[in-house]
């Protein structure tokens, strides 16, 4: 017997229902699926950023039990803070050269580390003669806890610490910045703005935080796309996604003398970075490798070798 007209209608309302409601499915299973995504980025996001920071006692035991740090208590020195862009205080000491001669050196410290982290490096600067300025990077040391951006936010901290160096000593005939790691990308990436400095140096840091990140990930056999994922979490969470955090974009245009070292042997920053870094600059730039060092060991990996190095490539620029 043939269908009648008000029987297909049922069957096609039918059919347009069931459609429906495979679509409705479909759409709770994707803002689902997105939201579990978006969750697990910022999970991700947050153990990235979080900073297991060291206290000074604990960062000054490091130090004193891998080299000598006895020359320290002897120094003239100077606590205060600085504000930076947002308000956000900084902890900086002045470590005042007995015979100084106007040049000026400020050193920023690596990941999880404090201001004494540079003092393996302010030794070497006080016997050339400059005055030495390291500080806590924001969220480390004495600081308010806070998550880390890998330069992004980090080299504006440095800009004002650059902008007070210059406003509060008088006589500053050349200001350099020395940075380890973290310390050095941010020290790169604070040249975006082209700041009142007058040489470099950048030991083992990164030209984008991404690449690291996965690198940690294979070693941990995770997949790698998983950074993608974070730095969406990241951008969410934080306002700022891994993208942002590339020192090496900051020198496409800088004409200031760099000089990157770089441990022949690190594994967890690999020397690409510092290569890829000085193949970007257009100003004077040094690259030095040092045998036998992993990540953040160079200088204690070959301390003559190192002095050599910065001492050397000063003279090059003149200074």
């Amino acid at each position: 017997m043939e269908e009648s007209l008000t029987e297909r209608k049922n069957k096609r309302r039918a059919s347009t229902d069931r459609k429906r409601l495979i679509m409705v499915i479909a759409a709770i299973v994707l803002v689902v699926l997105a939201a579990a995504l978006a969750g697990a980025g910022v999970a991700m996001a947050s153990y990235s950023m979080r900073i297991q920071r060291q206290t000074l006692d604990d960062a000054r035991a490091w130090q004193a039990a891998h080299y000598d740090i006895s020359w320290y208590d002897a120094l003239e020195k100077r606590d205060y803070t600085v504000n930076s862009y947002d308000g956000y205080a900084l902890h900086v000491q002045f470590l005042q050269n007995p015979a100084p001669d106007g040049r000026y050196v400020i050193i920023s410290h690596g990941y999880t580390d404090n201001r004494y982290g540079a003092l393996k490096y302010a030794k070497l600067y006080l016997d050339m003669g400059f005055n030495v300025i390291v500080y806590d990077l924001r969220g480390h040391g004495e600081n308010e806890e806070t998550f880390c951006t890998y330069s992004a936010r980090e080299r504006r901290d440095l800009k004002a610490l650059i902008d007070d160096t210059r406003a509060r000593y008088a006589g500053v005939r050349a200001l350099g910045l020395h940075g380890e790691s973290l310390g050095a990308a941010t020290s790169i990436a604070v040249l975006d703005g082209k700041p009142p400095v007058d040489f470099v140096v950048a030991d083992c840091g990164f030209s984008e935080i991404s690449s690291v990140l996965k690198g940690g990930l294979k070693s941990m056999n995770r997949p790698e796309w998983l950074v993608n994922v974070a730095s969406l979490g990241a951008k969410l969470r934080y306002g700022f996604s891994f993208s942002e955090m590339r020192p090496i974009d900051s020198l496409k245009n800088n004409e200031i003398p760099i000089l990157f070292i770089h441990g022949a042997q690190d594994a967890f920053i690999p020397p690409a970075h510092s290569e890829a870094m000085k193949a970007a600059t257009k100003g004077y730039s040094e690259l030095r490798l040092v045998d036998g060092a992993g990540h953040a060991a160079s200088r204690l990996t070959d301390p003559e070798k190192y002095a050599g190095y910065v001492a050397s490539f000063l003279g090059a620029i003149g200074l």
